[in-house]
């Protein structure tokens, strides 16, 4: 990433606290030395006085600073630096790529500020339309980002040597909510409380503020704000001499041609009018900055209050899922070779791409899609870096919560898995880096639980051992169901240690995990691991009272029997998947087993209330159900066929989440599986979710 957010306010950004945004070009082209360095200085101390932590944001060396320390504002400060540039949005890229410093503007501010997550920033005067700007077209940077950059602005209106009314019409014109900060709609004029014009909107007191600012935010809206506050009144007496020698300044910049030299005509104007009032309109030019530092961090402050009040409110989610969220990139030839040597060892022409992935975000992204509301809580740790921004920012695009993305201290990277398909879409090979969510301490996650008391905890096996015995027994104290993604053959005996830890804690009935998705291949590894692995896991007490309460006898076995010769041409019965469902039951009391190509494999043991609803159903081999009645419990086996491709395959990578990803979202609702009706609602809506998916060069497809 190019941006370096310093570590006092990645704290506060973290913590919810309020942060306040202040712009640098005024340190390095509004001021004289030392005069800017001690208004930098102070300007940041009157947002701290009103309870919020302030963020210079400048450019040095070619890097975005948001946040500085001393030295870094002496830096900026420094007018004997030529090197010194002023930096709008257009000039971002080169500057931090030629590694160029300078002071950022209002519009760059702005940028870069939301970018951050930082809400409210305080600034002098606004850009705007140029005296004559209805001829020469010369209209600031800073009215255009406004309109679509959600941010809220507090300044002394506008600088009084522009065109104050056109400037009006053209923020109306962005979608620009323009609201005089005091007791009036009139709309100050920089150097002073009145310019002549109104605001179409006032309010009082930074309450107000901060709620058009969190409505702005509700309503998804993608302009933003500008508070204008007068400047105090005891420098408003020098308003009209200060006027009059604007005036003179812009009629000089206008005849010596100084006005047509784009971003340098205000530093110079500004200038002249120092030097035109004696010094005068500095001191002003410092109170008014103070002032609106000052009611910046009041609004900010208030806007924190209300944004954890609407955090408290949606504390409870339906459905939270832990696990890896990562940048994928995925590489793909335009065609097939033959010959392996000439592949092999170098490039190939073809189509790369970026998208998120990571099993634990794709199957939130489907959850979240089935569900339409913020009812889906993805948990997961993110860098500070370009892929963890990527992350973050996409994810808020598609309107997903972002609260459980948990921002490390440490220099680890974001997840990144580098995929390389086939030209038909098959994954061949790939490389992936999970070691910051394999790395994931269980604290925040437990924390992140206790707090939104999910109905249903997920969570995919790129997690420690450590983490998923922390998760597994605390939704066991706390009797949260929980849902166990495999992720792929390697990490599916991840969750072995936990198993082996709960149940030692555990002499009843109750299964450590609620339910499980694994493929085949998964479940065939899951068992001879359960069964022949030092733990023997099936010798335990836990084990043999399932088993025992299952009471599969003679009946079992001849239903069993009608099935396989029944459908004779699905291998499965033949290679033994019952038996080895059976064989994970104690554990996982609910198996949803993806086959692939030959569809969906699901064992369930119904227990309590859920195996009366079911008491009345008996095996169906028309309808492939298999049906046994225990002494305290049922079984309950039905396959799914597989659902005809309608579209051409274009990739693998995200079916399988996107199926977990439907399921999760129908069993987060109370009723799921009460029926068999309910549960072929369910299987289906999922198949049909990866199907989409099939189809979609996406890993989850937005048609879901």
């Amino acid at each position: 990433s190019l941006i370096d957010i310093s570590p006092e306010v990645q704290d506060a950004l973290q913590a919810g606290s309020p942060v306040v945004a202040l712009e640098s070009t005024i340190i390095t082209h509004g001021m004289p030395y030392p005069t800017n360095f001690r208004t930098a200085l102070s300007v940041e101390a009157k947002v701290r006085s009103a309870g919020s932590i302030p963020a210079t944001i400048g450019v040095i060396n070619g890097r975005i600073l948001v946040g500085m320390e001393k030295t870094q504002l002496e830096t900026l400060s420094n007018k004997s630096d030529p090197e010194l540039i002023k930096i709008s949005r257009r000039d971002l890229a080169v500057a931090t790529g030629l590694r160029k410093s300078g002071g950022t503007t209002i519009a760059a501010t702005s940028l870069i500020a939301s970018i951050a997550g930082i809400r409210v920033f305080a600034t002098g005067g606004l850009g705007g339309v140029h005296r004559g700007g209805e001829i020469s077209w010369d209209v600031s940077a800073d009215l255009t980002e406004l309109g679509r950059t959600p941010i809220a602005v507090v300044s002394a209106g506008v600088k009084s040597i522009l065109d104050i009314g056109r400037t009006l019409e053209y923020l109306e014109t962005q979608g620009v909510s323009v609201v005089t900060y005091g007791p009036t709609h009139d709309f100050p004029g920089f150097y002073s409380p009145k310019s002549g014009f109104n605001s179409p909107w006032q309010v009082g007191t930074p309450e107000a503020a901060a709620r058009i600012i969190d409505a702005s935010r509700k309503l998804g809206l993608k302009s933003g704000q500008l508070f204008a506050a007068a400047i105090p009144e005891q420098y408003s007496s020098d308003a009209d001499e200060i006027q009059m020698a604007a005036n003179a300044a812009v009629k000089e910049s206008e005849e010596n041609g100084v006005s047509k030299r784009g971003k340098e005509a205000t530093p110079w104007i500004l200038r002249r009018i120092a030097e035109l009032t004696h010094g005068k309109s500095i001191p002003n030019n410092v109170a008014l900055i103070e002032n609106t530092a000052f009611i910046g961090g009041q609004i900010a402050r208030e806007y924190a209050i209300l944004a954890r009040s609407n955090a408290e409110d949606s504390h409870s989610v339906d459905l939270l899922i832990v696990g890896a969220a990562a940048l994928d990139v995925i590489s793909q030839p335009r065609s097939s070779s033959t010959d392996a040597s000439i592949t092999t060892h170098t490039t190939s022409p073809g189509r790369v791409r970026f998208s998120l992935g990571g099993v634990g975000r794709n199957m939130a992204e489907a959850a979240h899609r089935v569900l339409g509301s913020h009812q889906t809580l993805l948990v997961s740790p993110i860098g500070s870096d370009l892929p963890g921004d990527l992350i973050l920012n996409d994810t808020q695009r598609l309107g997903m919560r972002t609260d459980g993305l948990l921002v490390t201290s440490t220099k680890q990277g974001s997840a990144v898995c580098n995929m390389h398909l086939d030209v038909s879409g098959n994954l061949t090979t790939g490389v992936a880096d999970m070691d910051i969510v394999q790395n994931i301490d269980a604290t925040p996650v437990i924390e992140l639980i206790d707090k939104h008391k999910p109905g249903l905890v997920a969570f995919d096996a790129n997690l420690n051992p450590k983490t998923i015995s922390a998760i597994v027994q605390f939704c066991g104290r706390r009797q949260i169901p929980t849902f166990y993604e495999p992720t792929s053959l390697p990490k599916c005996t991840t969750i072995l240690p936990a198993l082996e830890e709960t149940i030692s804690m555990n002499h009843q009935q109750t299964s450590p995990i609620t339910f499980a998705s694994p493929n085949r291949l998964e479940v065939t590894h899951l068992f001879q691991e359960i069964t022949n692995s030092p733990l023997d896991l099936t010798n335990k007490r836990i084990w043999w009272s399932v088993m025992d309460d299952l009471k599969l006898g003679d009946s079992y076995r001849a239903d069993l029997a009608v099935l396989s010769k029944s459908y004779g041409e699905i291998n499965m019965f033949h290679a033994g998947l019952p038996q080895m469902a059976i064989t994970l039951l104690p554990f996982f009391q609910h198996l949803f087993i993806k086959c692939g190509e030959h569809g969906v494999f699901v064992a369930m043991r119904m227990v309590d209330e859920r195996a009366l609803s079911w008491s009345h159903e008996r095996t169906r081999p028309d309808e492939r159900l298999l049906i046994a009645n225990g002494e305290n419990s049922m079984l309950v086996m039905k396959h799914y066929p597989a659902i005809p491709l309608r579209e051409r395959i274009v990739n693998v990578t995200g079916a399988g989440d996107s199926f977990v990803g439907s399921l999760l979202a129908s069993l987060s609702v109370s009723g799921a599986m009460d029926s068999v009706a309910s549960l072929d609602r369910i299987v289906e809506e999922a198949q049909c979710a990866a199907i989409l998916s099939l189809s979609s060069s996406e890993a989850v497809s937005p048609l879901l």
